[in-house]
C-alpha cells in the first residue's frame, strides 16, 4: 500500500481478506445500541396544534390596532403563561409536585420540557403573501410537552395550551381597550389644545382688525382714499381762508365808507365814497367775472351812491339831514350780508380743519396697519400654522379612536385574528425518548464505522507481497518468472481440488513471485 498505487482488484481483496473484522462489528454494534436504549427512563411528548384564524372582519373595514408581530406575541404570551404566578396554580391543580419535591425546579423542568414551534407549510416554503408587520406565514404552532408519563404529558400539555389560548384573548381586549383609553384622552387633550389655539386666533384677530393678512391691499387703497380727501380738505381750507381775509377786507372798506357817510353826507365825501368803490370793482373785475357776486354787489353799491348824490342834488338839507340819521340808526345791508358771509367762511375754517384733523388721524392709524402688517402676518401665520396642525392631531385621534373602539368591539366579538384549538393534546402510546430505532442505527453506523477501522488498521500493519506488483515495487526489479501455486496431495479436499498453504495464507487466485 506504501510503495505503488492500489486497483480495485486490490480493495476487493482487502475486503474479501478482512470480511470478518468488518461484519462482527456492523453486526454486533446495532444489537448493543438496541440494548443501551433500555438504560434511559422513557419520555413520553404530548402535542396539541393551535390555529391562527384570520380576522372575520378585512383589513380595510377595520384596521387591526393590535398590530404586534405574531411570533413576538406568541412568545409573550409564552413568557406569561410560563411565569411562577400561572405555574403554581396548575402544579397544585394538576397534583405534579412530589413529596419532597421543590417547586422551582419542577417549574424549571417544565419551562424545559415545553416548546412551542411554527406549523411550516408549503406556502411558507414558497414565500406566502405576508400580512402586515408579520414576518412570515404562520397560520399555527404546535404546543408540545414531554413528561416521564404519558397521562401527565397529556394533561400539562392540555393546560398550557388553555392558558395560552387564554393569554392571547386577554391580552388582545387588554390591547385595544388600553389602545381605546389612551386615544380617548388624546382626543380631549387635543380638543382642550384646539379650544386654546381656536380661543387665542379670536383674540388675535380682534386685537388686529384691519392687519390680518390679506388686509394690506384694502389698508393701501384706503390710505390713499384719505391722501386725496386730506388734499382736497386742504385745498378747501386754503380757498375758505383766502375768502374769509378778502371779505374781512371788504368789510372794512365797506365800514369805513358807511361811517364817513355818517359823519360827512356833503357831495364830497360820496365822491370819494364814489371813487372807492369804482377802484374796488376794477380790482374785482380783474379777479371775478361779471356774474361774481361781490362784482354785482359793488356795482349796486356804485349805483347806490350815485343815486345818492342826485337825491342831495334835489332834495333839502331837511330830507338830507333825516336819511342821514336814519342811515346812522342801522347797518346798510351791505354790510351785514359781509359780516354773515365771513361768519360763514369762519364755521366753514372750522370744519375743514376738523375734517383735516380727523383725516391725518385716519391716515396715522392706516400707516401704523401698513407698517405693522409684516409682524402681524408672522404671527398670525405662526397662530394659523399651530391651528391647523391641532386640528389635523385632532382629526386624526379622532379616526384613530373610532378605529380602535372598532376593534375593541370586534375582539370582544370575537371577530378579529385570534387563536382556536385545532387539535387537542393527545395521549402518546409510545415513548419520545429513548428512539431505540435510532439507538439501532446508531449502533449501525459505529459498527461500521468500527470494522473499517480495524480492518484498514490491519491493513497498514501488515507488510505482505501478495501479487507481481507488490513484489516489482518492493523490489525495484522486473519479474522473470511467476511460478504458481503447486497442489499437495494432503491438502486436498473431498472433490480433488486443494491448494498448497504454507504458513502464511495467501488468498485465492494469487501466486508466489521468485
Amino acid at each position: 500500500m506504501e510503495n505503488r498505487e492500489l486497483t480495485m482488484d486490490d480493495y476487493l481483496a482487502m475486503l474479501r481478506r478482512r470480511r470478518k473484522v468488518i461484519l462482527i462489528p456492523l453486526l454486533l454494534a446495532p444489537l448493543a445500541g438496541f440494548l443501551v436504549s433500555y438504560v434511559f427512563s422513557p419520555k413520553y411528548t404530548s402535542k396539541s396544534l393551535v390555529l391562527v384564524e384570520s380576522p372575520k372582519i378585512p383589513d380595510t373595514v377595520v384596521q387591526q390596532v393590535f398590530s404586534e408581530d405574531l411570533t413576538q406575541h406568541v412568545a409573550t404570551i409564552e413568557q406569561q403563561v410560563l411565569s411562577p404566578g400561572r405555574l403554581r396554580p396548575m402544579i397544585d391543580r394538576l397534583g405534579l409536585a412530589r413529596p419532597g419535591q421543590n417547586i422551582d425546579d419542577l417549574m424549571d423542568d417544565i419551562r424545559l420540557n415545553m416548546s412551542i414551534d411554527p406549523v411550516v407549510t408549503d406556502l411558507s416554503l414558497l414565500g406566502a403573501k405576508k400580512r402586515p408587520n408579520q414576518t412570515s406565514p404562520m397560520p399555527g404552532f404546535y404546543v408540545t410537552y414531554t413528561a416521564s408519563s404519558a397521562h401527565e404529558a397529556q394533561q400539562v400539555c392540555t393546560d398550557l395550551t388553555s392558558m395560552l389560548l387564554e393569554e392571547d384573548l386577554k391580552s388582545r381586549e387588554e390591547a385595544t381597550q388600553g389602545t381605546t383609553t389612551f386615544l380617548t384622552k388624546q382626543v380631549e387633550q387635543a380638543k382642550q389644545n384646539l379650544d386654546d389655539l381656536d380661543k387665542k386666533l379670536a383674540a388675535f384677530k380682534n386685537q388686529h382688525m384691519g392687519q390680518l393678512p390679506g388686509d394690506e391691499d384694502n389698508n393701501m387703497k384706503i390710505l390713499m382714499g384719505l391722501n386725496s380727501q386730506l388734499d382736497a380738505n386742504t385745498q378747501t381750507l386754503n380757498r375758505a381762508t383766502q375768502d374769509k381775509s378778502y371779505t374781512e377786507s371788504l368789510l372794512e372798506q365797506q365800514l369805513a365808507a358807511w361811517k364817513s357817510s355818517e359823519s360827512a353826507t356833503n357831495p364830497q365825501t360820496l365822491q370819494q365814497q364814489l371813487a372807492q368803490l369804482e377802484s374796488q370793482l376794477i380790482d374785482l373785475r380783474g379777479r371775478y367775472t361779471e356774474d361774481h357776486p361781490d362784482v354785482i354787489k359793488t356795482k349796486a353799491d356804485i349805483a347806490a351812491v350815485k343815486k345818492q348824490l342826485a337825491e342831495l342834488d334835489s332834495s333839502s338839507a331837511k330830507s338830507t339831514d333825516a336819511s342821514a340819521d336814519k342811515g346812522s340808526a342801522t347797518e346798510p345791508p351791505e354790510i351785514r350780508n359781509l359780516r354773515l358771509q365771513i361768519h360763514q367762511y369762519a364755521d366753514m375754517i372750522a370744519q375743514a380743519t376738523r375734517d383735516q384733523k380727523k383725516l391725518q388721524e385716519e391716515i396715522a392709524v392706516y400707516q401704523g396697519r401698513v407698517a405693522a402688517s409684516p409682524a402681524v402676518e408672522q404671527e398670525y401665520a405662526e397662530l394659523a400654522r399651530d391651528y391647523d396642525n391641532a386640528q389635523k392631531v385632532y382629526q386624526d385621534d379622532l379616526a384613530k379612536q373610532s378605529t380602535s373602539k372598532m376593534a375593541t368591539q370586534a375582539e370582544q366579538d370575537q371577530e378579529g385574528q385570534r387563536m382556536a384549538l385545532l387539535t387537542p393534546a393527545d395521549l402518546p402510546d409510545t415513548p419520545s425518548f429513548p428512539n431505540r430505532l435510532l439507538f439501532a442505527g446508531g449502533g449501525l453506523g459505529a459498527g461500521f464505522v468500527l470494522g473499517f477501522g480495524l480492518a484498514m488498521w490491519m491493513e497498514l500493519r501488515e507488510q505482505y507481497i501478495r501479487t507481481e506488483a507488490d513484489a516489482e515495487a518492493a523490489m525495484g526489479l522486473p519479474i522473470l518468472v511467476a511460478v504458481p501455486w503447486v497442489l499437495q496431495p494432503e491438502t486436498q479436499n473431498g472433490n480433488g481440488k486443494g491448494y498448497f498453504w504454507n504458513r502464511k495464507k495467501a488468498g485465492k487466485g494469487e501466486t508466489a513471485a521468485v
